[in-house]
């Protein structure tokens, strides 16, 4: 039996949030590409500026997408998705939000503490602990927040086509 998906019928993200999620992967993925390998590289104070200063323009921009986001939007999932499934979406959408401003925060502590001449000891150490252990989390995050989108992809109930602007899902469920 067929069944028309009336996609029209699931709320729909607006083009400024599409923009948000999509320049917010380019903005990331830039910052992981461009990372800092060695720490003694800060020692060129140009480049600890610029470090410094993208560091406070993703964490103005994840607040921005952060309250844009929670305040104008509401979920694509279906009505009828289970209240376990929504609590999952919700608890990994908000850890990544935790996750990349605990990445932020630490990498300019990170920042912060070099330029005012800590380059070793407990402070520092702790710092990038900090750092990379908020790294292998999103990371993780990530991987279900992607393994979701395809499997919503797949589902075709209007989710994937919310957020995706490619391999649009077909109007039409087969059930």
């Amino acid at each position: 039996m067929k069944m028309k998906n009336n996609f029209n019928s699931y709320p729909k993200y607006s083009l400024l949030a599409k923009c948000l999620h999509w320049s917010f992967v380019v903005l990331f993925a830039y910052g992981i590409y461009k990372q800092v390998e060695d720490l003694s590289d800060l020692e060129d104070l140009s480049l600890l500026k610029f470090e410094i200063f993208f560091a406070f323009i993703f964490l103005l921009f994840l607040a921005f997408r952060f309250v844009y986001m929670t305040k104008t939007q509401s979920s694509s999932l279906p009505d009828n998705t289970s209240r376990v499934q929504k609590l999952a979406a919700k608890l990994v959408h908000f850890s990544m939000y935790f996750c990349l401003f605990g990445i932020v925060s630490s990498g300019l502590m990170i920042g912060f503490l070099y330029w005012f001449g800590i380059k070793e000891g407990y402070l520092i150490e702790f710092s990038i602990f900090v750092h990379e252990s908020f790294f292998s989390i999103i990371y993780w995050l990530i991987s279900l927040h992607v393994i979701a989108s395809i499997y919503h992809r797949f589902k075709q109930d209007g989710v994937w086509n919310s957020m995706v602007p490619f391999l649009k899902e077909n109007k039409t469920l087969i059930k």
